[in-house]
């Protein structure tokens, strides 16, 4: 899978799983739309990493063989999707647009669960106010697009109390420190 327009779905990730492991039931295409992501790493390394441990983790159970893109895009492309679909004309983080079956389709139709579409300059931003590592935003930020894709939402305080620990419980497995915890004094 190549981070310059290749949008061919790639199992995540194939180098990890062993014989005793069933194989992953997630396919990533990741599309590069707009942007500069130079400075998030190896991105595509980043999302199909972030994306494997949601896939592997034992509290969530995937359809099988099921696919959804990631959007790497800048702020200007992520405004105009937010004004056009949620009727804010802001640049966010993160936007989940998650599949709609066409009409007379039936919901077991499809094996794609949507898009998640990232905003480079906001997600970089965000970071460097946290005073975490881009990389790790950005896979926080891949993670939780997905659970959107997956139907979690955080519209009440219990919704965003479970998403945020799961979303935790799933980083914490690649090294992601919790998000959503307090900053240590320094």
């Amino acid at each position: 899978m190549s981070v310059s327009g290749d949008s061919s779905p790639v199992p995540l990730p194939a180098e990890t799983t062993s014989e005793a492991e069933p194989p992953e039931c997630l396919a990533i295409c990741l599309v590069s739309e707009d942007g500069d992501w130079s400075g998030f790493g190896p991105v595509e390394d980043a999302v199909r990493d972030a994306a494997g441990a949601l896939a592997r983790h034992p509290r969530l159970t995937l359809p099988s063989a099921c696919e959804a893109s990631v959007v790497l895009a800048s702020d200007e492309v992520v405004r105009r999707l937010n004004l056009a679909h949620r009727g804010k004309d802001a640049a966010t983080n993160v936007l989940s647009f998650p599949f709609q079956c066409p009409p007379g389709a039936g919901a077991g139709d499809s094996a794609y669960l949507g898009d998640v579409v990232l905003a480079a300059e906001t997600v970089w931003r965000e970071a460097a106010d946290l005073g975490i590592e881009p990389r790790h935003h950005l896979q926080h930020l891949v993670v939780h697009g997905l659970l959107h894709l997956l139907g979690w939402d955080h519209q009440t305080e219990s919704e965003a109390e479970a998403m945020e620990h799961f979303e935790a419980q799933v980083l914490e497995t690649i090294g992601v420190a919790n998000p959503y915890a307090a900053p240590a004094d320094t």
